[in-house]
């Protein structure tokens, strides 16, 4: 095994190591100096295109032919994407690794899944007429920068909403750079531009000159944490500056005649520049070191160093970290170091591996954890498994020590090892993976296909599994020539058990494809209807909609698809498919009731509901304020039961009711207003109240209210009229059909007990001692002595004697004496 120091070299007072990950990456055919190279994020995909400005070697038409070519950072191809939509002026990539492509007219498409598919959308704001120069990305966004120096903003690729920045000022921009709105003190995105002799600072709002005098700047470099610039000058000089031009900390002369091909920062402490075969590392306070290649060497800047690419090799530059350098620097004393040597000592049998754990004893368990965080960072699996096994060691020493981070870091390294082979070309350094997430690094591998892998992975790391089957299966739709009823045996089969899979996905995907009827048999499996349903819809496949909708027993379901089907629909075929199915008839019925009423009209009109078609009308006619208008409602309604024979009472009700509103509207005329709207016993009521009895007695006749109804209602007419004149008139009749007991009642609960007592003596066929409590109610207790002494009942008598007072008490004394004489004679 090779020291691991042995790819270390120094730069200032720092180590910095270029790890060799993949050989032999592209065809030597390639010419890999005359393209345009973007690497996604997170050791991610590398795009290539020809760059047009550039002669080559003419190879054949099919040679010719543009095209972005992705491929995995080992070389192997992943996709190809033909082009001829225009001159492509950036390639970009986002940290969710979509393909960005701007062309010199502003038209951007968004390639997702390192597929073939995109969504496109267009900058506007003069990017047409004045033409896309250039572009700069960050992870959620990007500027470009149009002929005329105007800058669009884009921060969403979901949701892509070009803006316009602040105008900056006129003049050709020698280079140009953006700091990220994560890392600026506004939140929005500031951009350099390195115009004149000076560098202006533009964010959404301002422009604002930096003065500057060193200038013009052939290449502007910010940091990954946006702390620090580097500017490249005319003369060859690189300047390390903060991001706010506040403080210079170093200086580097490159003594190159030309102007380097590109300058990225390497992680956050050092900047790398590249010509066409020579890169240069500037560390701190102006130390560089150099390095040489036999081709053409393109940097991928990441987030913790820099990707070095060439026809042959795929290399990672990165500063050596803290805890690798701590354990493995020549002559260091660290525990961990210590701990490290003791395991090779265990190996040869030495006993020094003892003397080793005890100088270490009580920093036993931090060189366990330097060990295992130093494993992280290996891209050697010989050196990983040598600090694991030092880790191991020294944790099997320790009495008490929590394992858990030796077991996430073993169980991390398997899954870096697996995506770092050759096949998959996903050379992530840990730091990259823990910002990266499992989640996500097993998405690319599934958009790279890879489910075998990422099966396994999301297996080992207890991830969810569903949406690599469902992606899958998708994949399958698209691509297999098999006939439709075998491909989705087979995607039944194989999903057949798997918790969360989505069918409605697969469905869509096949649907996509323009395989209908394997996505409908698709949809079958799916046991959410709330995802069944929609898709169905988008398939013109209603009925089938309409029938889920109705089995999941979800109304808003049902309600959804219903007014989509409206929407869709002729009137009549809409009818049809509702008719057989009273769920969704109940449901149209009781929505229509209160938002159309015009669809229920035709609904029932449809179905010959002539008795549902006539209520209807007639609750319109209700709502109605003018007296015309609601008799012409109920002419209708009458017209639609007339020839009934069935609803022979509704339709002699509806007369009535036409009769009535004359009858109200008269009165309205003659007497005022009040009269709309109210029944026939509440407008007798009212009429008797207003004293108009002609018209009440007219109103009787005309609708036949019986006796018994009219004496009630006048009674409570005239009792809250308050004509006690009137009722005693009344109370000279003979008879009363209701009896004259609710004429006592009501004067009573009125508070008037004298016109009370006038019907007492009427009320002949109620028992005495009714009579008698009547009496006490009124506060006659002589008139209920005489009840009493008339009916001879001794008891009443003492009972009112109990109650009596003052001359009251002598004269039912007087009654009880005389009743008494009358017993004894």
């Amino acid at each position: 095994m090779s020291k691991p120091t042995a790819d270390w070299e120094k730069v200032g007072g720092r180590f910095y190591r270029k790890v060799k990950i993949y050989q032999d990456v592209f065809d030597q055919d390639l010419e890999l100096e005359n393209y345009i190279v973007e690497g996604a994020p997170y050791s991610g995909a590398v795009a290539i295109y020809r760059d047009e400005d550039k002669i080559h070697v003419y190879r054949g038409t099919q040679a010719a032919k543009s095209s972005i070519d992705i491929y995995s950072c080992a070389g192997k191809l992943i996709r190809r994407i033909d082009w001829d939509r225009g001159k492509i002026k950036a390639l970009g990539w986002s940290e969710d690794e979509k393909l960005l492509v701007v062309t010199a007219d502003g038209t951007v498409r968004c390639y997702y899944d390192l597929q073939g598919d995109f969504t496109p959308f267009t900058l506007g704001h003069g990017a047409q007429e004045h033409g896309v120069q250039s572009c700069r990305f960050w992870s959620t966004g990007f500027v470009a920068l149009l002929g005329n120096n105007n800058l669009i903003s884009v921060t969403k690729y979901d949701e892509p909403r070009p803006k316009l920045l602040a105008i900056p000022p006129e003049g050709p921009v020698s280079s140009w750079n953006l700091i990220p709105p994560a890392y600026t003190l506004s939140r929005s995105v500031e951009v350099l531009l390195a115009i004149g002799q000076t560098i202006h600072v533009v964010d959404a709002s301002d422009s604002l000159d930096q003065g500057l005098q060193q200038g013009p700047f052939r290449h502007i470099g910010v940091s990954p944490n946006g702390k620090y610039v580097a500017l490249y000058t005319d003369d060859g000089k690189v300047w390390v500056v903060s991001s706010d031009f506040q403080d210079r900390l170093s200086e580097y002369n490159s003594r190159a005649k030309t102007v380097p091909n590109h300058m990225e920062w390497c992680g956050n402490d050092a900047v790398a520049l590249a010509w066409e075969d020579e890169v240069h590392l500037v560390g701190p306070n102006g130390a560089a070191n150099q390095y040489f290649y036999n081709g053409a060497v393109h940097l991928l800047a990441d987030i913790d160093g820099i990707r070095l690419l060439t026809n042959n090799l795929c290399e990672f530059l990165q500063r050596v970290p803290d805890v690798t350098e701590n354990t493995f620097k020549f002559g260091s004393t660290s525990p961990a170091a210590v701990l490290v040597d003791a395991i090779e000592q265990l190996e040869q049998k030495s006993p020094k591996a003892d003397e080793n754990i005890q100088m270490i004893r009580s920093t036993l368990d931090e060189a366990v954890d330097a060990c295992v965080k130093a494993a992280g960072h290996e891209f050697n699996i010989a050196v990983q498994k040598q600090l694991l096994k030092a880790a191991s060691f020294g944790k099997s020493v320790l009495d008490l020590y929590n394992s858990d981070d030796f077991v996430d870091m073993t169980e991390t390294l398997r899954v870096l090892n697996a995506v770092r082979f050759n096949e998959i070309g996903l050379p992530l350094s840990y730091e990259q993976y823990i910002r990266l997430t499992p989640e996500r690094l097993i998405e690319r591998l599934i958009n790279r296909h890879e489910y075998l892998l990422a099966l396994r992975v999301s297996d080992y790391l207890r991830l969810p599994t569903d949406r690599v089957y469902v992606h899958w299966a998708s994949q399958k739709v698209r691509v297999s020539t098999e006939d439709e009823e075998s491909i989705c045996r087979l995607i039944v089969k194989r999903l057949d058990g798997k918790r969360g899979v989505s069918f409605e996905q697969i469905a869509k995907a096949a649907y996509d494809e323009g395989r209908a009827t394997l996505a409908t048999e698709l949809l079958n499996y799916e046991p959410r209807a709330g995802k069944q349903v929609p898709l169905l819809l988008d398939m013109k496949e209603d009925t089938i909609a309409l029938d889920k909708a109705i089995e999941s027993g979800d109304t808003d379901l049902v309600y959804y698809v219903l007014l989509e089907l409206r929407k869709k629909l002729p009137l009549a075929s809409f009818f049809r498919t509702i008719n057989t199915r009273p769920v969704a008839t109940a449901l149209v019925e009781s929505s229509a009731m209160s938002q159309d009423r015009g669809l229920l009209k035709d609904l029932y009109y449809q179905d010959d509901r002539r008795l549902d078609g006539a209520n209807l009308l007639v609750a319109e006619a209700l709502d109605q304020e003018d007296p015309l208008t609601r008799i012409d409602k109920l002419k209708s309604a009458y017209k639609l039961l007339a020839d009934s024979k069935e609803n022979v009472n509704v339709l002699k009700a509806m007369d009535e009711s036409q009769r009535l509103i004359k009858m109200q509207d008269g009165f309205e005329k003659d007497l005022g207003t009040g009269f709309s709207g109210l029944s026939v016993n509440e407008m007798i009521f009212k009429l008797i109240r207003t004293g108009n009895n002609k018209r009440a007695l007219k109103v009787q006749s005309e609708f036949k209210v019986s006796d018994r109804t009219f004496w009630w209602t006048r009674l409570r007419a005239l009792v809250a009229k308050r004509d006690w004149s009137e009722l005693e008139e009344v109370a000279k009749h003979r008879k009363s059909p209701i009896g004259w007991e609710p004429f006592f009642n009501e004067c009573l609960s009125a508070g008037n007990p004298r016109t009370a007592a006038v019907f007492i003596p009427k009320c002949s066929n109620l028992p005495v001692t009714d009579r008698i409590e009547m009496w006490v109610k009124c506060g006659q207790l002589v008139k209920a002595g005489e009840e009493a002494l008339k009916a001879k009942d001794m008891n009443s008598l003492a009972e009112l004697k109990q109650k009596a007072t003052g001359t009251t008490v002598h004269e039912i004394d007087a009654m009880i004496r005389e009743l008494a004489k009358g017993r004894r004679g």
